[in-house]
């Protein structure tokens, strides 16, 4: 379980991302050697991730580098499959080192009882049709015939495609996760944390039982995570410095007025 202080990213996009954020990311994840408990990697780190049997991708290789050294520091790192990065295997596991999971996750985040889902296909309406060709694009034939393609032919066709990545950000405003978020707190009591990115709109929330909705939005906007404590889920923007710059706050119980020392 994903141990206090827990750092959460979302939706960085590494490949259509510049290079100044793909550095800020680097920075980022040394700051967090001998700081932080654990990482929540939220989804879509890559623009585009998949694993060949002897091939990965060369895109954000460094990251990767950084991440093993922080798994290697002890720093618990746990990747939630978005929907760009849906394809990970022996890789991350194995060579990385990190915990990688495809789907939902629920479970204890810093002493707060969490689920976490990058949020890709939760819309009921909106979402119709890509949940049709998520069906496709996941199905494990369609997985094993892109394999077949010579990598630098599957990429070019994998990068054209996703090119909307790098200006997205969701019509609605990230109204239509909030909702989800919000009802999900409301069906069940113990739950005290909705953690969803996808939208690329930062949030921070409380719900009307007591619950928090978090998003930590998207590094090609603003450099943003979360850090949750076992009394407190904050939302920061990364500065370079230390622990960087607070955005907003939400204390466990009650939520209050919040002025940086």
């Amino acid at each position: 379980m994903p141990r206090s202080p827990c750092y959460i990213i979302s939706d960085t996009h590494l490949g259509a991302a510049s290079s100044g954020v793909e550095r800020a990311v680097r920075e980022f994840l040394r700051f967090l050697t001998g700081r932080a408990g654990s990482l929540v990697i939220n989804g879509d780190l890559f623009d585009f991730w998949f694993e060949w049997r002897s091939v990965i991708p060369r895109t954000g290789f460094r990251v990767l580098a950084a991440l093993a050294d922080l798994a290697d520091a002890g720093v618990d790192v746990l990747w939630i499959a978005g929907n760009h990065d849906c394809w990970g295997g022996d890789v991350l596991r194995r060579d990385v080192g990190v915990t990688y999971h495809v789907g939902p996750w629920v479970g204890d985040i810093a002493g707060w009882h969490a689920r976490v889902e990058h949020g890709d296909g939760l819309r009921s309406v909106e979402d119709r049709r890509y949940r049709l060709l998520r069906g496709v694009i996941r199905h494990p034939l369609s997985v094993r015939a892109f394999r077949l393609l010579h990598p630098d032919v599957a990429s070019r066709l994998a990068n054209g495609s996703s090119h909307a990545s790098r200006t997205y950000r969701a019509h609605d405003e990230g109204a239509g996760l909030r909702e989800i978020a919000m009802s999900a707190l409301g069906a069940d009591p113990a739950l005290d944390l909705v953690v969803f990115g996808h939208s690329h709109v930062a949030a921070l929330e409380r719900a009307p039982g007591g619950g928090v909705y978090a998003n930590p939005g998207s590094r090609l906007d603003a450099p943003a995570f979360l850090r949750v404590t076992p009394d407190r889920v904050e939302l920061r923007r990364w500065s370079g410095l230390p622990e960087g710059e607070r955005v907003d706050a939400l204390d466990r119980a009650t939520e209050k007025a919040l002025t940086e020392p």
